[in-house]
């Protein structure tokens, strides 16, 4: 295997992939890639990427099998592949050590279209003094969310309040590679649903993560069918994706 050196290098490897770009994170010193000696699989370890070391896999499943046995080796055990869902299983069959330990969909956009919200929005980014209200809402509603406030990598939060003045949604802009803006942590108070205010969110933070970094993504659970009608109305697109883990 060789190391990729250049965010450029890793885009022609693996043709401009989302998921390998995001998880490279610019190739920032904390992140690295490596490609197959033929060039035909790539990985990429993120290191507490969306809170898991995690190891994003693309290419051919000949050449990923020895290649991701090989960074395993380097990288170590903490490490979780993940890929789309036939390659992922090719690793788990190819390498004895290599267990499932989910599927879930990853949904990336690069357009602004379908980002538009009928009628006025209130959505807007919210100060670091309202942090303790976002937590106070994360917690109440999505408590198995990776990103919360003080999380490393959570860049920034976004929010709406209901008529009443309270907060009713949230989601932040967190883990975001330089050509990828990663939408995570959406809560929604649950006696404020159904009134389109999360969506509201959503589509601020796509909106925001299309003008900062050109592409924008996110990953849902494949059985949160609400999410998942939300962010195909909005435009973005559905990849099915696996994860493994070492044994231990």
């Amino acid at each position: 295997m060789r190391e990729i050196n250049s965010c450029e290098d890793l885009q022609a490897c693996c043709g401009n992939d989302m998921l390998c770009m995001w998880a490279a994170q610019g190739l920032d010193g904390y992140s690295y890639a490596w490609a197959s000696e033929d060039r035909r699989a790539v990985a990429i370890a993120g290191p507490a990427l969306s809170s898991r070391d995690r190891l994003a896999v693309w290419g051919a499943s000949d050449a990923a099998v020895p290649l991701v046995r090989r960074v395993l080796a380097k990288v170590g055990p903490t490490y979780r592949p993940l890929g789309d869902s036939a390659l992922i299983d090719a690793l788990v069959h190819g390498i004895p050590t290599l267990n499932h330990v989910g599927s879930f969909g990853w949904m990336d956009c690069t357009s602004p279209a379908g980002c538009s919200v009928p009628g006025p929005s209130r959505a807007e980014w919210l100060p670091e003094t309202t942090l303790p209200e976002v937590e106070t809402l994360v917690e109440a509603s999505f408590p198995a969310s990776y990103a919360k406030p003080g999380v490393p990598g959570v860049e920034r939060w976004a929010g709406v309040r209901d008529d009443g003045g309270r907060l009713a949604a949230v989601g932040a802009l967190a883990w975001s590679a330089p050509t990828v803006g990663f939408l995570a942590g959406i809560a929604v108070q649950p006696q404020t649903r159904s009134q389109g205010l999360g969506r509201q969110v959503c589509n601020f933070l796509l909106a925001e993560a299309l003008r900062l970094h050109g592409a924008a993504a996110l990953m849902v659970n494949d059985w949160n069918h609400a999410a998942l009608r939300l962010y195909l109305g909005m435009g973005l697109r559905y990849r099915p994706l696996r994860a493994a883990s070492v044994s231990t």
